[in-house]
């Protein structure tokens, strides 16, 4: 199983790695008031990827805390095994022949 893991990363990897070699001529990225920017292709959706999970991850972060704040509120439950409930003189009171 671990072979096949490593060679679908592999597959993965080599993928991309072609990817990035057909898409390397320059992009232009302009931005506002006539300013541009200018980089291959595969580095410009590799910022942009970055950036995006980037921003993701920030977004998290409050909720992350609250939760954090919430289960540090809670209090442990009690370790104290509640007692079985009483079982009955003759369970089978009924059935005393053997049936």
């Amino acid at each position: 199983m671990r072979t096949l893991v490593w060679l679908l990363r592999a597959l993965l990897f080599f993928t991309l790695f072609a990817f990035a070699l057909n898409n390397s001529h320059d992009a232009t990225v302009r931005w506002f008031f006539g300013h541009e920017w200018r980089a291959p292709q595969v580095i410009i959706v590799l910022l942009a990827f970055g950036l995006g999970a980037a921003f993701g991850v920030l977004a998290m972060v409050p909720s992350w805390w609250r939760h954090r704040r919430a289960a540090q509120r809670i209090e442990p439950l009690p370790t104290a095994p509640t007692p079985a409930p009483d079982a009955p003189a003759t369970p089978f009171a009924a059935h005393q022949d053997g049936v």
